[in-house]
């Protein structure tokens, strides 16, 4: 009767958050489609405000639960692993569709395209200038974020600080040469269907390299902490797989859309 349980698995207590993070997307959803019909953005607002607080209060709960008060068992990390490989293989599905449109216009150009990849009068990204330097800066976070985990294993955490740092430069840095790419295109999203491609699929990796570099800035903020340790540091570990999983889709995109997509093109310049 002294509230303890015979098992390994933690019952959540009562939260706010699910219920908030929803209303949060009700929100997102109506405001957005409110503020694309000029009826303002005051609704995209609230719910923009309503999921931030949704995820900095949430997940403050899940490490006062893990690092505090010991609700994480090993069986219970087992399943935070699973679900974060089942995030992962959603985010696959997700990237898929993207490829899936661009092969189909790729493969099949109709006559409207000119018969031709890429169309008529776009002047596509040469692969070897801009976007192979952010793939060289982008497989290096990778390497930075691996030794970080290592260290974190090692228990060196002013080592592990320091690749993390490392990781978190190489990721703004990817951002920023990418937003110069997109101010320097000579192609718009509604330039056709090469420009909704290209956009669709890089922009959402980019948007994703966003996320990730916050993922990461939210672990740098625990190593200071002292949150991780060698045989404790999940919240790491499903950041760093995010991370890699961003790196293996860039390697798809750089190959596919900027190099073989564009390949016709040069060959022909």
């Amino acid at each position: 009767m002294s509230g303890a349980h015979a098992h390994d698995y933690h019952l959540v207590d009562p939260s706010p958050w699910p219920g908030v993070g929803a209303t949060a997307a009700l929100c997102l959803t109506v405001g957005a489609v409110m503020y694309f019909h000029d009826y303002g953005p005051i609704l995209l607002i609230i719910g923009f405000v309503l999921m931030l607080a949704t995820m900095f209060f949430w997940w403050r709960d899940v490490i006062q639960e893990a690092e505090f008060d010991g609700h994480h068992s090993p069986v219970v990390q087992l399943g935070h692993r699973y679900g974060m490989a089942l995030f992962i293989a959603s985010e696959v599905m997700f990237f898929s569709a993207f490829f899936w449109a661009f092969f189909n216009a790729s493969l099949f150009p109709t006559e409207q395209m000119g018969s031709i990849w890429p169309p008529d009068g776009v002047e596509p990204f040469n692969p070897w200038e801009i976007p192979f330097l952010n793939t060289i800066i982008l497989l290096s976070s990778g390497v930075t974020v691996t030794f970080c985990h290592h260290e974190i294993r090692k228990e060196n955490r002013t080592k592990a600080i320091m690749w993390m740092w490392a990781t978190l430069a190489l990721g703004v840095a990817f951002t920023g040469f990418q937003a110069y790419e997109y101010v320097h295109a000579t192609f718009t999203m509604d330039g056709g269907i090469y420009g909704s491609t290209f956009y669709m699929a890089t922009g959402f990796h980019g948007f994703h390299v966003i996320i990730g570099t916050c993922f990461l800035a939210v672990c740098q903020y625990r190593l200071y902490k002292g949150h991780f340790k060698p045989d404790h540091h999940f919240g790491f570990e499903a950041a760093a797989w995010y991370w890699h999983f961003v790196d293996v889709v860039w390697l798809f995109l750089f190959s596919c859309i900027y190099w073989w997509g564009s390949g016709s093109y040069f060959a022909g310049s």
